[in-house]
């Protein structure tokens, strides 16, 4: 244990050396860190002595990582999570652990949610904290454990656990259909999703469908705009059930449902064995496996 504090770095040090990584400047890493420039430098200092590697280029007034300092930092940014996850367990919920999760505005809303009072019976220790994130993110700046993310298994740094295929539904209002050829209809398309017109176009062997007349950044938004009659949206089939049962929207004639991507969870390697995600993880894959993308 002597040997292995001799490698061990203050913490105070380490989050010096990360935030000036980050920032890029001494000055506004003493800002963050409520600390004087020298105190700062006198890190820095220290850190580079005891790795014995220089960790820094000074560029007049930025400082660039070099690439050692580059590899390091990201083990380190690794390290600090989590311990700031670890701490914000145990001051949450001593007893069970608090599971923060990042979820997709729709899945979280329409699949997830109704599901949730089922996971958290039973396991009533845990705390479950969600926020929506609709972009791949680094999971080292963010205090998250998991993510749902959609697409592929393609999340760098991350561990995967794949939910189901989706299947997406060309829907449009009833009226909007009346004496008008449906590859002419103006389409709605969410900004994450700038490719799914063309894959679904491809799947029915139409022509590539160009420019679409409106993008919206949420699948609520373009539910609502699809049904106002502005226009054609490819929509996943378990957001629309209740919307074609009623006959606000109808599938749009002659076409079939497409698999553009797939909803996964996703973790860091260094959240693997953490038990409140264990045990999500473990909930998710038998929900996902009955229920599939079927709405409540």
């Amino acid at each position: 244990m002597t040997r292995a504090r001799r490698f061990l770095p203050p913490l105070s040090t380490l989050a010096a050396f990360e935030a000036v990584a980050r920032l890029g400047s001494v000055t506004e890493a003493a800002h963050e860190l409520d600390l004087t420039q020298s105190a700062v430098s006198r890190q820095l200092q220290k850190l580079e002595a005891l790795v014995n590697t220089p960790l820094f280029e000074r560029d007049r007034k930025r400082l660039q990582l070099t690439d050692h300092g580059t590899r390091y930092v990201r083990d380190i940014r690794a390290a600090l999570a989590q311990i700031s996850n670890a701490t914000i367990a145990l001051q949450a919920n001593p007893d069970g652990g608090a599971l923060n999760l990042a979820i997709l505005p729709s899945f979280g809303t329409h699949w997830l949610a109704p599901r949730l009072p089922e996971f958290l019976q039973g396991n009533s220790g845990i705390t479950l904290n969600m926020s929506t994130r609709t972009q791949v993110f680094d999971f080292a700046k963010e205090n998250f454990h998991g993510a749902i993310h959609f697409g592929q298994d393609n999340w760098p740094g991350t561990q995967a656990q794949k939910l189901w295929d989706e299947q997406a539904l060309a829907v449009v209002a009833p009226e909007l259909l009346q004496g008008t050829d449906p590859q002419d209809l103006p389409r709605l398309q969410l900004e994450t999703r700038p490719k799914a017109w063309a894959q679904w176009a491809d799947a029915q062997g139409w022509d590539d469908p160009g420019r679409p007349a409106m993008v919206v950044d949420q699948f609520a938004t373009m539910l609502r705009a699809a049904q106002a009659g502005l226009g054609v949206a490819l929509m996943p089939n378990y957001l629309v059930i209740q919307e074609l049962k009623r006959g606000d929207l109808v599938v749009l004639p002659d076409t079939q449902p497409v698999s553009t991507g797939a909803y996964y969870l996703v973790w860091p390697e260094l959240s693997e064995e953490y038990p409140a995600l264990s045990a999500f993880r473990t909930w998710l894959a038998a929900k996902a496996q009955t229920d599939g993308d079927r709405a409540p």
